[in-house]
């Protein structure tokens, strides 16, 4: 960070300063670490969760303390007119709360309702403050200056911005880093937003969505912690590289608790089966669900005999049109397993009816006893079979007649004959199912037996990508709770995309969540976003053209080489692109990216490999990136090779190639041999 023109003598005081916040923060871990966890004895369950719970608490509230050395404790002061906070003119804000152990703040959280002029403070509405500033660290987090912004007198444009623009601009390694420090006033309205309503965030590339989602779960857990705690809180990412990406970002907002997980490790059934792109897209949509409900309620029967239920000399009878009645009043009006219990029921109600009507005073008991009996049994296992989700999604799969009738009208012959199996399995128990499968059994089993409990809150990142089938599988593990969907649609890349955002809102079950659009890019260059919005009209033309706040000189480069030296050109522009600061990526095709990277080492380049791990982005300065896997990443400078195969490459090739295009925050190198999309060539 770049150093005002700071007197030493103030500077040599707010280093002393951090220093005591340092030293306070120590002892706060300190205290913590030595504290006893109460301990309740006995050992029945409620009192083995509350030891539980206690030790869980108490282990969150150690990390929570932890000073991570690379991680400033503040990074900035407001100064308020006299009177406006009880006891306090001066505040310094971090990512934290640190107390001098006396109950005397140091350092406010960023949260705080007082924190928020620092973000939103104006000199035309200054809330009371008079002098904002911002404070300048090093990578190591070492005090290097400050920059001053007075809030009062003439509004002197860009004052105070150079810090600001420094730190947005700063080149970046390793693991996605909080911008808790840069925060601007639109992203700070949707971070601060309530827990509900549900808000989806449509952002274009560089406009810092997948920060404000994540800064927006550490602001929630601040406010409504007890409240989400009860449910918590899942992140939900697209693959393990994106993740391994944002891994440190809330933990450095002093929040360890929250999971953060790819969709296919929420829903654990194994896959094994691979389905082409266009029996994916049908099992994806969101017409499914309605052939699902016909599907399962069709294996009800109609009860052609009664029961007869024996008490000793006694027997009871319910006819057969008494049992049809119970059945069709029960029919779609709850759940299939929870009507087969409330069949069995019934009929020993109708049983009891018949008992007292002869005298007789039965109870609760002996209702059970006959909804256990034989004869009820055997009716209900012939009109209402149990049955497992599997057994109704082999039927569907394997049976072509029976695909037909549950069809109705939402599937044409077409996407019938592409969900049905080449070869099918000879029972539901030897079937090998689809990733796409997994969330048909799972609505599969939601229809079968209701699922209880609810998260609450879910973060769903990249949602763009999301199938209609995967949206209604995400949003029954949070009925009761709320969603902070984020994604831009220009960058949906699957078959199966659910579509518009009132659409995805409505398979989430969200449909009162609000939608707002983050346009202004602050990482990505003018230069940048400008060129890629070229693909804009073919693959989003609903969406208005991002715009950039910077400019970086020389931001793009186009090099045209011959086939035959595409690798040598890619190898000199990474030695170029390294010969500058910050991070450098190397993206291209799946199928090229391992020869190239191999091409990269041969040339002496140290070049790791995303996916390989999650630290392959903080080993080395240079990752060599499959374009599926771009997703979300950034990097100080990317080198594209062969954009034209990106695109060859999937039948949402130009959306694939926006998203690649975009993960550039200072630089972009296209090298290339076969000719750029149309719409791309200079």
């Amino acid at each position: 960070m770049p150093e005002a023109p700071t007197g030493p003598v103030e500077l040599d005081s707010e280093r002393a300063f951090l220093g005591e916040a340092q030293a306070a923060l120590a002892r706060m871990y300190a205290d913590v670490l030595v504290r006893d966890i109460p301990v309740i004895g006995g050992e029945d369950n409620d009192e083995r969760f509350t030891n539980e719970a206690n030790q869980r608490a108490h282990e969150q509230r150690t990390l929570a303390l932890v000073d991570l050395p690379d991680v400033p404790l503040f990074f900035g002061r407001l100064d308020y007119e006299h009177g406006t906070i009880d006891g306090m003119d001066r505040i310094y804000i971090g990512r934290r709360h640190v107390h001098d152990g006396r109950g005397e703040p140091l350092v406010i959280d960023w949260r705080a309702p007082v924190s928020v002029p620092f973000y939103r403070a104006t000199h035309a509405d200054r809330q009371r403050v008079l002098l904002r500033r911002r404070y300048g660290f090093s990578d190591s987090a070492e005090l290097t200056g400050f920059e001053d912004e007075p809030m009062t007198g003439p509004d002197s444009h860009g004052q105070g911005d150079t810090f600001l623009r420094a730190e947005i601009e700063r080149p970046r390694t390793g693991p996605m880093r909080d911008i808790v420090a840069t925060i601007q006033p639109e992203q700070d309205d949707l971070v601060r937003a309530p827990l509900h309503p549900s808000i989806c965030i449509q952002g274009a590339p560089g406009t810092g969505k997948t920060a404000v989602g994540l800064h927006r779960v550490a602001y929630l857990l601040y406010t409504e912690r007890e409240r989400l705690r009860r449910g918590g809180v899942v992140i939900v990412g697209p693959n393990r590289s994106f993740l391994a990406y944002i891994r440190k970002v809330l933990p450095a907002l002093g929040e360890v608790d929250v999971r953060q997980i790819t969709i296919e490790e929420l829903f654990t059934r194994p896959a094994e089966a691979i389905d082409s792109p266009e029996t994916a897209r049908v099992k994806g949509d969101g017409r499914m669900s309605a052939v699902l409900v016909r599907a399962l309620w069709s294996f009800l029967g109609t009860p052609t005999e009664g029961v007869l239920y024996s008490k000793g000399a006694q027997r009871f009878r319910v006819h057969d049109y008494q049992a049809q009645e119970i059945v069709a009043a029960l029919r779609g009006s709850t759940g299939y397993a929870a009507g087969r219990k409330a069949l069995a029921q019934r009929l020993a109600h109708a049983v009891l009816v018949m008992m007292e009507q002869r005298g007789e005073s039965p109870d609760d008991r002996v209702q059970n006893a006959v909804a256990r009996s034989k004869p009820v049994k055997t009716l209900v296992d012939s009109v209402w079979p149990k049955l497992v989700a599997e057994q109704v999604l082999h039927r569907i799969l394997s049976d072509a007649e029976f695909l037909a009738q549950v069809a109705g009208d939402d599937l044409t012959a077409a996407e019938q004959a592409a969900l049905l199996w080449a070869k099918p399995a000879r029972g539901w128990k030897s079937a090998k199912w689809s990733p796409a499968d997994a969330f048909l059994l799972d609505e599969l089993d939601d229809l079968i037996e209701r699922r209880a409990g609810s998260l609450g809150h879910l973060v769903l990142d990249e949602a763009q990508d999301l199938s209609a089938m995967q949206l209604r599988a995400l949003g029954r593990r949070c009925r009761t709770g709320s969603a902070t969907v984020l994604g831009d649609v220009a960058q949906a890349t699957s078959p199966w995309a659910a579509g518009a955002w009132d659409r995805v809102l409505g398979h989430l079950d969200k449909a009162d969540g609000q939608v707002v659009e983050l346009n202004r890019g602050f990482r990505v260059p003018e230069q940048i976003i400008k060129f890629a919005a070229r693909l804009l009209p073919q693959i989003a033309p609903a969406l208005g053209v991002p715009t950039g706040v910077r400019t970086v000189a020389d931001a793009l480069a186009v090099v045209r080489t011959d086939a035959d030296d595409l690798a040598a050109a890619v190898v000199e522009a990474c030695r170029t692109a390294l010969a500058r600061e910050g991070s450098v990526a190397l993206i291209a095709a799946d199928d090229q990216i391992g020869a190239l990277q191999a091409e990269l080492v041969g040339a002496g380049l140290q070049a790791g490999l995303v996916g390989d791990s999650d630290d392959a982005m903080e080993a080395t300065r240079l990752v060599c990136v499959p374009a599926t896997l771009a997703k979300g990443l950034e990097f100080d400078t990317v080198v594209v090779a062969e954009p034209a195969r990106i695109v060859a490459a999937e039948a949402r090739g130009l959306q694939r190639l926006y998203v690649v295009l975009t993960r550039a925050v200072s630089r972009l190198y296209l090298v290339h041999s076969a000719p750029l999309p149309e719409a791309l060539q200079l």
